[in-house]
């Protein structure tokens, strides 16, 4: 059965690898599974057809069969059962794995997508001067304690797994901000995750859909 995706039609950042159908383009890749995929405006997003799939109106959606999947880290834990390379043989490790992604999307992430919206949205709101260094320590609480529990090993636990994947693409968000930089460790840990060919062909997969368009 073939696996089809969805993404966005022009993504909000241009093409570089923080929209989430990446982290879904990057697993695929991993476990050397082949996919096609739908591109979906704004306006598509919220019509029945796309709402069918997913009720919330966003990207990516897995479809594969019968079988339609939203939300990333369902996706991508999903791929990781089913074929391997994601996840390690033995269960301890594997439950271990399966940890970091929940970690990555509920402990790390929430703060990261605040700092979004505070610049994105609240930029121009007269408290949000104050409002943005709150968000940025809110930030450096579980990055530091990332950073301590990663220490001078190249993954989280032992060899790259899903855990891995879910918590680079996670910490990608932060890159433009300067937080990684107060965190070596971090930093040279996403890179390592951006080193790696799934995650480089899966990159210029996006980025070719956004590249400029001749006129």
């Amino acid at each position: 059965m073939s696996i089809t995706i969805t993404a966005f039609e022009r993504s909000p950042d241009g093409g570089r690898g923080l929209a989430r159908d990446t982290r879904v383009r990057w697993a695929l890749e991993e476990v050397g599974q082949p996919y096609g995929v739908r591109l979906l405006s704004f306006a598509a997003m919220k019509e029945p057809a796309h709402l069918a799939l997913h009720p919330f109106g966003q990207i990516p959606t897995y479809e594969e069969g019968d079988l339609v999947l939203f939300e990333t880290g369902s996706i991508i834990l999903y791929i990781a059962q089913r074929y391997g390379g994601l996840l390690p043989d033995e269960e301890n490790a594997r439950a271990r794995a399966i940890t970091w992604m929940f970690a990555a999307v509920n402990s790390v992430e929430p703060p990261i997508l605040d700092l979004v919206v505070a610049r994105m949205v609240e930029g121009e709101k007269p408290w949000a001067s104050e409002r943005l260094p709150l968000v940025m320590d809110r930030i450096r609480k579980p990055l530091a304690q990332l950073s301590a529990r990663l220490g001078a090993a190249d993954w989280l636990d032992g060899s790259f797994s899903a855990g891995d994947l879910m918590m680079v693409s996670v910490l990608l968000r932060l890159r433009a901000s300067g937080l990684l930089d107060e965190f070596p460790n971090l930093a040279a840990y996403v890179a390592r995750g951006e080193a790696r060919p799934a995650y480089q062909r899966a990159f210029a997969a996006q980025l070719a859909i956004n590249a400029p368009r001749a006129g």
